[in-house]
């Protein structure tokens, strides 16, 4: 069952401009010398000066203009999961290993329709998930590697599932046969990105703060997810998550994958999903009963960070991460997409 709880607020304090990017870095969508499993359980807890700090967030917008806002939480702060007690079996290299367990979606019905709808594809590369009828949310490495945004991040688009209709006549450019997606581009009007994602603040890249929220132009009508809290391993059903997104060696297909968390931190989920470059940002989802009634619902929990290589003792092991959202983070996704905190206070 999803279970509601009270969230702590996030409160805008000051507003700064800040110097147009130089939108060099390179994307890159698989990621070095990150904080593991181990450094995690070592990782102190951050007080509330550095939760202040972490939860700022930078604001770019499409005509290159860049600000940074400085907020403060307000009430309870809970720790989520406590220290992980999941024992963590051997990693091994887990993109795609032994049977590829992953399913192209090919059905027009199931492609245009409700949840699998709500997958998008990012013009840097990624995937993102619908998340309000004109947000969507992604990684934050799709947009910036830590120190400069990415190229593409300048001309930020968001491409929307769709298939031609028998009344289209002329086929459009970019469009495919066979019942294949083509994609309606939608210009990205400003992105938020949190300030625990980027170097300085942090020694090396934070994949706690791995998300961001991309502002669409245009809103669309389609149906999309609604943000979750991240529940606990012990409480999700089989320890099962999905998502869906645009892997690179299934060009112009939708992939759904669906596999159990191995291991949890505070803020990260470890799993063994079958992925490949390209579904970077996917929506991570689960289905659970809404309180006291008796209908299923979806929800997003964690954002695909993708495949990831760190030093575990002393040695380059690799998994597959996704971030999951807290209290915090949902309060602060929820403040990005109303401009207040007014209707973020149950999650």
């Amino acid at each position: 069952t999803w279970h509601l709880k009270k969230i702590p607020q996030i409160v805008s304090e000051r507003t700064f401009s800040l110097d147009s990017p130089k939108f060099e870095a390179k994307t890159k969508l698989e990621l070095n010398s990150v904080c593991g499993i181990e450094c995690q359980r070592k990782l102190p807890v951050p007080s509330l000066s550095d939760l202040k700090d972490l939860l700022s967030y930078e604001t770019i917008f499409e005509n290159g203009t860049r600000t940074l806002t400085e907020v403060n939480v307000l009430g309870p702060v809970l720790d989520p999961v406590g220290n992980t007690t999941t024992q963590r079996s051997l990693r091994k290299k887990r993109q795609i290993y032994g049977t590829d367990s992953r399913f192209s979606i090919y059905d027009k019905r199931f492609m245009t329709n409700f949840p699998f709808n709500t997958a998008v594809k990012i013009s840097t590369g990624c995937s993102g998930v619908l998340i309000s009828p004109k947000h969507v949310l992604t990684a934050a490495h799709c947009l910036h590697d830590g120190k400069d945004y990415v190229k593409g991040s300048k001309r930020l688009r968001v491409g929307l599932m769709k298939t031609k209709s028998r009344g289209d006549g002329r086929k459009r450019k970019g469009a495919k046969r066979n019942g294949m997606p083509s994609f309606q581009w939608t210009r990205v009007k400003s992105s938020h990105i949190p300030k625990g994602w980027f170097k300085g603040v942090s020694e090396d890249i934070a994949l706690d703060y791995d998300y961001a929220v991309l502002e669409l132009k245009r809103p669309h009508k389609r149906k999309y997810m609604e943000l979750g809290i991240s529940p606990t391993i012990k409480m999700m059903p089989r320890s099962m998550i999905h998502f869906s997104g645009f892997d690179n060696d299934r060009s112009g297909q939708l992939v759904y994958r669906f596999c159990s968390i191995s291991d949890e931190s505070n803020d990260l989920l470890y799993q063994y999903c079958d992925a490949e470059p390209g579904s970077t940002g996917s929506g991570v989802y689960l289905r659970l009963k809404e309180p006291n009634k008796k209908q299923w619902k979806r929800k997003i929990i964690a954002v695909y960070s993708g495949h990831q290589w760190v030093d575990v003792n002393g040695e380059q092991q690799d998994y597959n991460v996704a971030v999951r959202i807290t209290p915090l983070k949902y309060a602060q996704i929820c403040f990005w997409l109303h401009g207040n905190d007014g209707n973020c206070t149950q999650g």
